[in-house]
């Protein structure tokens, strides 16, 4: 309540006192209580005690959150490279919370894995799958293919792996042969959004000279 008071804004509408009944044995009586605003949430686990996990958890959020921001707002300044590292960054997360989803929709063998994912990428490239783009852009087996793309292919592979992750959470949708096909299809939606603005299709762009390691 300090910290929005002193920040200027309005500690009664933030922290609003409200009244409410709780049981007491035979009896029941009314106890203050707050009804909060979401700005009140925030100040609450940015001075809470981070000895407990809601709060550390909570705080370790925003912490994130605000470099992410202050990364988006410099992302337009930054060279090539730099832009690639920060996507790729943001694919290796979204690609692990891809995997517990998937896995929780019934993608459970690797075979089931690689299946799912060769389908994510052959909606987005046109039919081609992982052997065939390995192959189109001179990469070794053991090269991946998300270490060799420019910042502008890897902001298009991570729009088909953070949608598809959302769509398979959200219609809960159930079984490995399912989800392949949630797969396949953001991602021919992702080429058809390419197509409608007149981008260059994935398959086409150049490869970097640099991967991501280097």
């Amino acid at each position: 309540m300090i910290a929005c008071e002193n920040s200027g804004h309005e500690v009664a509408y933030d922290f609003a006192e409200v009244s409410k009944i709780v049981e007491a044995g035979a009896t029941s009586k009314s106890i203050k209580d707050y009804e909060l605003t979401r700005y009140a949430c925030y100040l609450i686990v940015q001075n809470g005690d981070p000895r407990k996990e809601v709060i550390a958890l909570g705080q370790t959020y925003f912490a994130i959150q605000t470099y992410r921001q202050e990364i988006a707002d410099h992302f337009n300044q930054l060279d090539e490279d730099k832009r690639r590292l920060v996507v790729r960054g943001d694919i290796k997360q979204w690609n692990q919370l891809l995997v517990e989803t998937a896995h929780d929709a019934g993608v459970i063998t690797k075979e089931e894995f690689a299946i799912f994912q060769n389908a994510g990428y052959m909606g987005l490239y046109g039919g081609l799958d992982v052997e065939d783009i390995h192959d189109r852009k001179g990469l070794t087996a053991r090269q991946k293919i998300l270490d060799y793309m420019g910042s502008t292919k890897l902001i298009a592979n991570l729009f088909r792996i953070s949608q598809t992750e959302e769509k398979l959470r959200k219609d809960r949708v159930e079984g490995a042969e399912a989800a392949t096909k949630v797969h396949y299809s953001v991602g021919k939606e992702v080429r058809s959004a390419i197509e409608k603005i007149g981008g260059t299709m994935p398959e086409d762009l150049p490869v970097p000279e640099k991967s991501i390691q280097r």
